[in-house]
């Protein structure tokens, strides 16, 4: 993790950290998001994934359906594209970067057109 950013992930004694997560800063600023996007009837549900390479959020209009959108944290790619990529319904990428408030600005763009219908 960035020791710039004020990341650090606690590993329990003994081992070290085996999965990627959103730090608290990164997870208010989606979740609020998601909260506003719900409130504007765009989004019902999320879910998040956890591996030892990417974290990722995913909102979905429906349950049963594919995500509406997907959020991937990949700190590898920190030094090439930027660490996250803001994908659409059908996968494709709509978004990549180095700070979460850009990737995230389509997703905000949407939610002001659905409040101004």
């Amino acid at each position: 993790m960035n020791p710039m950013l004020g990341e650090t992930v606690v590993a329990f004694p003994g081992r070290k950290p085996n999965q990627v997560g959103f730090a608290r800063d990164e997870l208010q600023r989606i979740l609020d998001l998601y909260g506003r996007m719900v409130a504007a009837g765009q989004w019902r549900d999320y879910a998040m994934d956890f591996t030892k390479d990417c974290a990722t959020f995913a909102a979905f209009r429906r349950t049963a359906e594919r995500p509406q959108a997907r959020l991937e944290k990949r700190p590898a790619m920190r030094n090439r594209q930027g660490m996250w990529t803001l994908f659409g319904e059908h996968g494709q990428v709509l978004k990549r970067g180095h700070e979460l408030v850009n990737v995230l600005a389509p997703m905000e763009r949407r939610l002001l057109k659905s409040v101004d219908d």
